[in-house]
């Protein structure tokens, strides 16, 4: 063979064997458009960001400024796979033509969602006027799944780029992000959980048509304009739920995760404050309120404060709970957490319960083990003020709670 003839031979052998070892060598690193498809054609465009490399890859979703970073991942010959364990989901995708494309696993959560991304590039923004939507506005529902009449808007507005959160009895949307085009603000968000895109388009009327991903439209109102015309309100998660005999010891006697059976008859409770969580690790707002309950175990646990999380999984789950695991070890949670049944079980397992519908939902017990006061859902830090004040009422109450004499338990 000619030298030259081969030495061109030799060259073109070595370069096809690097073409894996160069896809793989591509750097990932930095910002990504994203989208996943759901509900059999909506899709959800969000923002997602991409660090490291090989082994020690990480993916992270954004809640507004909290970012859901994946538990372990891997980038190998141009295929990522990133585990996000605390929600026994898992992102799979191949790299082609400075693309991914793949699906997002929902676990035991049901059908995959398809997913895709591109490098993000700024998009320049139009000089048109952008009308200001800024303020809390009164989605009137008519009837809920939940019986709820009316939700809460909050939204925020720099210019055309606004963020927004829909706040419901059991907690809300998480951060929605957006900005305004051909005559609507359209928004969306998706952190690994609650996929959803908004579009509000301003009225004549100074209201807003309010559609959710291929809903039919709601009208939004300005709170305060809702008010003065009394129309319904949000419903107050303070009273949505209550208990059938407030005289009676609130009783629960489940699993823990290593079998054992924990009652509130057991002595770890007896003359405690406790509060009982209505939880679930493939719930987005329990995952919201994980942080709080876990601050307020820390601050009051060694003035008589238990907590206990009721968590109800699903069947599978429940056999090997492998989520609540993660979910358990990302909170950093050390109180009581158990193992009830799955999600549809929630009256018969908790039967003293009164319109207990909302994952989460906390009952706080007194020394004596009564009730003294139920919360439903827990609004995250994407609700802004509805956060705060939520956080600073259940603390109050476990003030009060603990400031109280021990009395003789009527559980005993």
């Amino acid at each position: 063979m000619n030298k030259k003839v081969l030495v061109v031979a030799v060259a073109a052998m070595l370069a096809v064997a690097a073409l894996p070892s160069r896809v793989a060598a591509q750097s990932l690193s930095g910002l990504w458009d994203a989208s996943v498809v759901v509900n059999g054609g909506v899709e959800i465009p969000f923002r997602f960001e991409i660090a490291g490399s090989g082994s020690s890859i990480k993916g992270s979703f954004f809640n507004g400024d909290e970012k859901v970073t994946s538990t372990t991942g891997q980038f190998d010959n141009g295929a990522l796979v990133l585990s996000f364990d605390e929600y026994g989901t898992r992102l799979e995708a191949t790299l082609k033509d400075g693309r991914l494309e793949g699906q997002y696993s929902r676990g035991t959560r049901g059908a995959p969602y398809p997913f895709q991304a591109k490098r993000f590039v700024p998009v320049a923004i139009g000089d048109a006027a952008i009308p200001s939507i800024a303020g809390l506005w009164n989605i009137q529902v008519g009837k809920s799944s939940k019986g709820e009449a009316a939700w809460q808007l909050i939204v925020r507005q720099a210019g055309a780029e606004v963020s927004a959160a829909i706040l419901r009895v059991d907690g809300d949307t998480g951060t929605l992000t957006g900005t305004y085009r051909d005559g609507k603000f359209v928004l969306s968000h998706f952190s690994g959980a609650r996929p959803l895109r908004l579009e509000l388009t301003p009225n004549g009327d100074g209201t807003l048509a309010v559609v959710q991903n291929k809903d039919n439209p709601l009208t939004a109102l300005p709170a305060a304009q809702a008010l003065a015309k009394g129309l319904p309100q949000p419903s107050d998660p303070s009273r949505f739920t209550s208990v059938r005999d407030p005289t009676e010891p609130f009783r629960f006697s489940f699993p823990a995760l290593d079998g054992r059976l924990v009652s509130n008859t057991d002595e770890k409770f007896r003359g405690k404050v406790v509060m009982v969580s209505i939880s679930g690790s493939w719930c987005p707002n329990c995952h919201d309120e994980a942080p709080f309950l876990g601050e307020l175990y820390k601050k009051y646990r060694s003035r008589g404060l238990e907590i206990v999380s009721l968590s109800f999984e699903e069947e599978a789950q429940l056999k090997n709970p492998v989520r609540l695991r993660a979910f358990i070890k990302r909170y950093g949670i050390e109180y009581t957490v158990l193992l009830p049944g799955e999600p549809k079980e929630l009256t018969d397992k908790v039967p003293q319960g009164v319109n207990l519908s909302s994952f989460p939902t906390t009952f706080l017990l007194g020394r004596d083990g009564r009730v003294r006061g139920v919360h439903a859902g827990f609004p995250g830090a994407a609700s802004g003020e509805f956060h705060k004040q939520a956080k600073e009422e259940i603390s109050a109450s476990v003030e009060r709670l603990l400031a109280e004499s021990a009395q003789t338990s009527s559980s005993k």
